[in-house]
């Protein structure tokens, strides 16, 4: 497929709906328009989102609204300390037949069997919970009781967490943070939005998103995100950018190579790639940029790139180090 094809198919399939689906989605939600991007950028990419920021912010609204714009399954798992991974996969009830009183096992499906999942503040549960979602992630499959059982496509985690700092919060270990393809942080509407959000919130009742995508039309255009180009050198820069930021490799930054402890893996670049093509699609162009992967940049590796005690201990974030590989790395 040549990328005229590939540009004029996608145009023509997003031009029908992008707008109405950012319309709806409006009907609920004021402002935080970049996030709004990168959650619409996680679902072409075939990825799944981890949206990060204090309580109060929306984030819960915001997953909720665009679930509702997609005619799709949808579960929403609220996680607490108490909660149990059976509680997220499903388990195993014994019947009895009445009339023989013949026992059998059947098989209670989760929450998990949806195809949008809302797994709202993710990091209040003990890792052993958190765990239970990497397989379904990546796999887009459950194992319970020794039986695998496939996943409905497509299949969205759309995950929120408070920042770690707040009170009974437990970190998300590395290998189910490195199943996200985006984490997006919400930050506090600009006053002008907080004004308007607060008046049309507290007035009389809103009207309520519709529907707008369906199932197949999803995997179309996920399918067509796949079929975006992304120019050799478009991928060599985010290689390079991912591997600059790993302080065991040759030729790191040395400045950086102290202030990292654990750089991206490989699912990073793949991450980059995808998001820079699914941003391409969005904004009307048939290839993918190296613009496309600097702006991604933070979202797709703050969660993949651990801090050293160093960079914490001068108030250092993930943020301003990939701002430092930003600056460090040439297009």
């Amino acid at each position: 497929m040549t990328t005229d094809t590939v540009a004029e198919e996608a145009l023509d399939k997003l031009s029908e709906t992008r707008d109405r689906l950012l319309a709806e989605i409006r009907k609920a939600v004021i402002g935080q328009d970049g996030v709004i991007d990168e959650l619409l950028i996680s679902l072409l990419a075939r990825g799944h989102c981890l949206l990060t920021g204090i309580p109060g912010l929306g984030k819960t609204l915001l997953v909720k609204t665009l679930a509702n714009c997609l005619t799709l399954g949808f579960k929403r798992i609220q996680f607490t300390p108490d909660l149990m991974p059976a509680d997220v996969l499903g388990s195993e009830v014994v019947d009895e037949d009445p009339s023989g009183g013949k026992l059998s096992f059947r098989f209670v499906p989760g929450p998990i069997f949806s195809q949008v999942v809302l797994a709202d503040e993710i990091n209040r549960t003990p890792p052993k919970t958190q765990a239970a979602l990497l397989e379904a992630m990546e796999e887009r499959q459950v194992t319970v009781a020794g039986e695998t059982r496939p996943l409905k496509s497509p299949f969205f985690v759309l995950a929120t967490q408070n920042p770690i700092e707040l009170e009974g919060t437990y970190p998300l270990p590395e290998a189910q943070l490195d199943r996200f393809l985006l984490n997006p942080v919400i930050q506090y509407l600009p006053q002008a939005d907080e004004i308007r959000m607060v008046g049309d919130t507290t007035g009389e009742d809103r009207p309520q998103p519709q529907p707008v995508l369906s199932g197949p039309e999803i995997q179309t255009l996920q399918s067509l995100t796949r079929q975006v180009p992304a120019p050799e050198s478009v991928v060599a820069y985010a290689v390079r950018l991912v591997s600059a930021s790993r302080p065991e490799v040759e030729g790191c930054d040395p400045w950086l190579a102290a202030r990292i402890k654990w750089g991206a893996g490989s699912r990073g670049s793949q991450a980059l790639v995808l998001a820079a093509k699914a941003r391409a699609l969005l904004d009307g162009r048939p290839n993918a940029s190296r613009e496309d992967v600097k702006v991604l940049a933070k979202s797709a590796l703050r969660h993949r790139i651990l801090p050293s005690f160093l960079a914490e201990s001068e108030g250092l974030s993930s943020d301003d180090l990939i701002g430092r590989l930003l600056d460090q790395v040439s297009e």
